[in-house]
């Protein structure tokens, strides 16, 4: 079966199934149906909006289908009747139901950025960061109706380095998830392979995001602080407070030494700020409304609720 006779669907919404979806078209795949998540509003404005998919999708007139779910037996139908030899998902954010995993002749397989088992779920590449893991990838695998839990076709790994952020691993991933899945789909379209069970050892969940997680508690170790500021950078964001002032961290460094002050305590002039290990030195930072500055910056013109910043404690 070649790119050009294989009925394929893509499923998948935001910036990151775009590089897929780029690569299946490059690759000259057949894509009679593209699926993804409703224009929503976007922006101040709240201007209603196509997904970045969409958009693609729209630039090469391709068929797009939008349902707000897969569940009726309308949509269920649409889906039938496209024939498909298979479906890919990409970060798509609508659970597949049994009727649409079947529906195509191969099933469904999904670019999924971890390396299964660990980090099933919503947010992986986050909780990766955080829990200071030294390698990542992508695992392609074929669906079936559990979160992540499908068996795995193909599996990419890179390292995770004391720099990486989200918005650069995101990157890479989706780069690194366009290669894996041109890699594993002329095989396994063709037979040659077959899908292998995940390991029942190592299963973690890589659980949503949620906004109170930015806040930055000064009890906590410094290295969880500063992988805190590479992982949830731009959403939800991490930052401290000051009276009434909320003040985001964009960029930290951990100070390895142990200081004798108590969490909080603001050590120079550099905005230095002792831990429950080591300190956290933010290296950029914003203050509600206004713009991104570098620490040097920011204290000329804002002054901490002290004259002794050796005793400030935030």
């Amino acid at each position: 079966m070649s790119p050009k006779t294989t009925r394929l669907a893509f499923m998948g919404t935001p910036d990151f199934a775009v590089h897929i979806l780029k690569a299946l078209l490059s690759a000259h795949y057949q894509v009679v149906a593209v699926y993804t998540q409703p224009p929503r509003p976007m922006g101040r404005g709240y201007k209603i909006t196509p997904s970045p998919v969409q958009e693609l999708a729209d630039s090469h007139n391709l068929s797009v289908f939008t349902p707000e779910s897969l569940k009726t037996e309308e949509t269920q139908n649409q889906w039938r009747a496209l024939n498909l030899d298979i479906a890919v998902v990409a970060a798509y954010g609508l659970i597949l139901p049994k009727a649409i995993l079947e529906a195509p002749h191969l099933g469904a397989v999904n670019v999924h950025t971890s390396l299964l088992p660990r980090w099933r779920g919503a947010a992986p590449i986050q909780r990766a960061i955080l829990a200071g893991d030294m390698e990542t990838g992508v695992t392609i695998i074929k669906m079936d109706e559990g979160l992540d839990t499908g068996d795995i076709l193909l599996t990419k790994k890179v390292p995770i380095e004391n720099s990486t952020t989200t918005p650069l691993l995101f990157d890479t991933l989706a780069h690194l998830g366009a290669e894996a899945l041109l890699s594993a789909l002329p095989p396994y379209l063709s037979g040659e392979l077959h899908p292998i069970p995940q390991p029942q050892e190592g299963v973690t969940y890589a659980a949503k995001l949620e906004k109170g997680e930015g806040h930055l508690d000064w009890c906590l170790p410094a290295s969880l602080l500063e992988r805190k500021v590479r992982a949830l950078n731009p959403w939800p964001g991490t930052w401290f407070e000051v009276g009434k002032d909320r003040i985001k961290v964009l960029e930290a460094q951990v100070i390895p030494e142990n200081f004798p002050h108590p969490p909080g305590t603001v050590l120079d002039d550099q905005l230095t700020i002792v831990c429950g290990e080591g300190a956290l030195r933010p290296l950029w930072v914003q203050k509600v409304g206004g713009s991104p500055l570098s620490t040097e910056a920011f204290l000329r013109g804002y002054n901490l609720p002290s004259k002794h910043l050796s005793h400030a404690t935030l």
